[in-house]
C-alpha cells in the first residue's frame, strides 16, 4: 500500500529525464552527474520541497488508515468475545443461585430441628423463660433507680438455682461453638451485674445488664430460637 501511495505521488509530480530522482528517503535528492543537465539549485531544490511536501501528505492517511483497521479488528474482537463473556457470568451467576439455595434449605432445616428440640424439653424452655422474666424485672428496676429491688431479684452471688437451672438448658440447646461461648459471654456479663447491683453503682450496672440481654438475644439468634422465648 506504501508503494503503491508512494508511485501515486510521483505520478502526481511527474518527472522528465532532466528532472532529479527522490530516493527512498523523503528529505532526500539525487542529483544526476551530467553535463547535459544544467538546472539552477533553486529548481532542484524547488522539485525536492514539492516531493518531500508529498510525502509528508501521504503520511496522515497511512497512519489513519492504520488507526482505523485497528479499531475496527479491536471492536469486532470485542463484539466477537461478548457472548462468551455473558456466557461465563451467567454460569457463575447460576452457581451463585444454587449455593445460596443450598444455604438457605440449611438454614431451614437446622432452624426446624432447633424448634422441634426447643419444643420437645419444655423443662428447659421453662428455666429459660424463668431467666427472661427475672431480667426484665431487673432492667425496669434500674430503670427506676432501685437497685436493692434488682439485687433481691438477682441473688447475692451466680450461684442461684434460677443461673443454674438456665445453664443446663444452655448446655442442652446450644450445638455450634459460638452459642458455647455466647454462654460463657452471657454468664461473665450476669456476674458482673449482680456485683455492679450489690455495690450500687449504677452507671457499671447499666452497661453490665445491656451486655447481659444482648448475648442472650445473640444466643437466641445462633440457635435457631428467635420467637421462641416471650419478652426478647
Amino acid at each position: 500500500m506504501a508503494k503503491s501511495l508512494l508511485s501515486t505521488a510521483k505520478t502526481i509530480l511527474p518527472l522528465t529525464s532532466s528532472s532529479p530522482s527522490p530516493s527512498s528517503s523523503p528529505n532526500a535528492c539525487i542529483f544526476p552527474h551530467s553535463n547535459n543537465v544544467k538546472k539552477s539549485n533553486s529548481s532542484i531544490m524547488t522539485q525536492c520541497k514539492a516531493i518531500s511536501e508529498s510525502v509528508r501528505l501521504i503520511s496522515p492517511i497511512l497512519t489513519k488508515r492504520s488507526l482505523t483497521i485497528n479499531f475496527t479488528t479491536i471492536l469486532t474482537l470485542s463484539l466477537a468475545g461478548k457472548g462468551f463473556f455473558d456466557a461465563n457470568a451467567a454460569i457463575l451467576e447460576a452457581e451463585d443461585d444454587l449455593e445460596l439455595l443450598e444455604k438457605v434449605k440449611k438454614d431451614k432445616q437446622k432452624r426446624i430441628e432447633r424448634q422441634e428440640l426447643f419444643s420437645a424439653s419444655p423443662t428447659e424452655t421453662a428455666y429459660l423463660q424463668e431467666l427472661v422474666y427475672k431480667l426484665g424485672k431487673v432492667g425496669q428496676a434500674i430503670q427506676d433507680n432501685k437497685l436493692s429491688v434488682a439485687s433481691s431479684v438477682l441473688g447475692p452471688t451466680i450461684n442461684a438455682d434460677y443461673i443454674k437451672q438456665a445453664n443446663r438448658a444452655f448446655s442442652k440447646l446450644s450445638s455450634s461453638p459460638e452459642e458455647k461461648t455466647e454462654v460463657d459471654t452471657f454468664n461473665s456479663a450476669l456476674a458482673s451485674l449482680i456485683t455492679s447491683v450489690s455495690q450500687r453503682d449504677i452507671t457499671s450496672t447499666k452497661i453490665a445488664f445491656v451486655s447481659s440481654v444482648v448475648s442472650l438475644e445473640k444466643w437466641t439468634t445462633l440457635a435457631g430460637l428467635i420467637g421462641q422465648l416471650k419478652g426478647l
